[in-house]
């Protein structure tokens, strides 16, 4: 149904999946910009809940792709489309200023880190990019098992690589976190096909990939029924072959723990790296408070002074609590300069989502217990 067109007024609609293709952007992507009204299909399915485009529409989604790609917070973007052109370039102005002590201190980190680096049948294949492939490991490591969880449950130190004929990804868990990160094929073949790669061989190979401009990943297909394991082959740029071996278990079912979540009530959409300042202020002193308003977050414990966040707020307001120690590593994990949280309830797992992406999922407890005692 994805890739059907469907008439409709003046001319045919196109589906999700072909409009993206067509403005360079991900499905997830489209999801995202949709729940936050910044570009909303121009027809839903009421049976279905698809989505289709006009064509009309290419313009603005190529421009919004244009500034996600500059980095521009959301709360900026809706200023540059449909602000008035002297407040556009007053935000671009300001927006260009920032990028540029950006620029200056990642070209330093990656010039050190460069100078660190040392001089089928029967399988599921998928090409896709280097430096995503090392992304995607970052995002996905922290939410592997350690300790005291890894020895009892061995399968959890691992991270489970699927491939199934359209897209590949990588999923951790220590059974109260979950990191899910969904990689776009350049090209795919053979399959569905999974395997579970040991933690610690995972400790440099994201380096490795970021070397690469294309990483060739080959999951063998089959073995015992309801058991992954068998390996994973990764080839960067046609170079050697580095075959990656994990334990051998059953992996818990994170499709059916994503289906399993409550519906979301609340959307909050807000800068990633203020939340982090703001939580890393309080890290180690307990849970904090956070309470979802119109258009801000205000973040407290106690009786102290909250901080308080300009945030995008759809669906009725929230009262939760987080320790930080839990929610830091998701955004931490996350990219681009917004993090989307889709909340639930106070006593459920919030989706916290990579909003510049929309390619990377993470869940995190909130703390039990009424937030009014934080």
């Amino acid at each position: 149904m994805d890739d059907e067109d469907e008439n409709h007024g003046t001319g045919p609609l196109l589906s999700i999946g072909a409009f993206a293709r067509w403005v360079g952007l991900a499905p997830s992507a489209l999801r995202f910009y949709d729940d936050c009204d910044v570009l909303r299909p121009a027809r839903v399915d009421e049976a279905t809940g698809y989505r289709y485009y006009d064509r009309a529409q290419r313009s603005r989604a190529v421009a919004l792709r244009r500034l996600r790609a500059a980095g521009l917070p959301l709360g900026e973007v809706g200023v540059v489309l449909d602000g008035e052109p002297e407040e556009a370039r007053r935000v671009l102005h300001a927006h260009l200023l920032r990028t540029r002590d950006l620029a200056e201190t990642a070209r330093a980190a990656v010039e050190e880190a460069l100078g660190a680096l040392p001089g089928g049948g029967g399988r599921a294949v998928a090409v896709v990019g280097g430096p995503e492939l090392a992304s995607a490991l970052r995002q996905v490591a922290p939410a592997v098992a350690r300790g005291a969880a890894r020895e009892e449950f061995p399968v959890l130190g691992n991270v489970l690589i699927e491939l199934d004929g359209q897209e590949v990804r990588l999923v951790a868990t220590d059974r109260y976190r979950l990191a899910v990160r969904v990689l776009p094929g350049r090209s795919m073949a053979g399959g569905p096909g999974r395997a579970l790669v040991d933690a610690d061989l995972l400790a440099d190979l994201g380096d490795w990939a970021l070397r690469g401009t294309d990483v060739r990943i080959e999951v063998e297909v089959g073995g015992e029924e309801g058991v992954d394991g068998g390996r994973a082959v990764l080839c960067a740029d046609d170079g050697p072959r580095r075959a990656l071996t994990g334990g051998r278990g059953t992996f818990p079912s994170y499709r059916t723990m994503l289906d399993a979540l409550a519906p979301v009530r609340t959307r909050v959409v807000t800068d990633r790296g203020a939340l982090r300042a703001a939580l890393g202020g309080w890290h180690g002193e307990g849970a904090v408070r956070l309470r979802a308003r119109e258009r801000e977050l205000a973040l407290g414990r106690g009786d102290s002074e909250p901080a308080v966040l300009p945030a995008v707020r759809t669906g009725p307001p929230q009262d939760l609590a987080f320790d930080p120690a839990v929610l830091l590593p998701a955004l931490e994990a996350s990219v681009g300069p917004d993090v989307l949280l889709e909340i639930a309830s106070a006593a459920e797992p919030v989706v916290v989502r990579s909003a510049d992406q929309g390619s990377f999922t993470t869940l995190v407890m909130p703390v039990h217990g009424h937030p009014s005692n934080v």
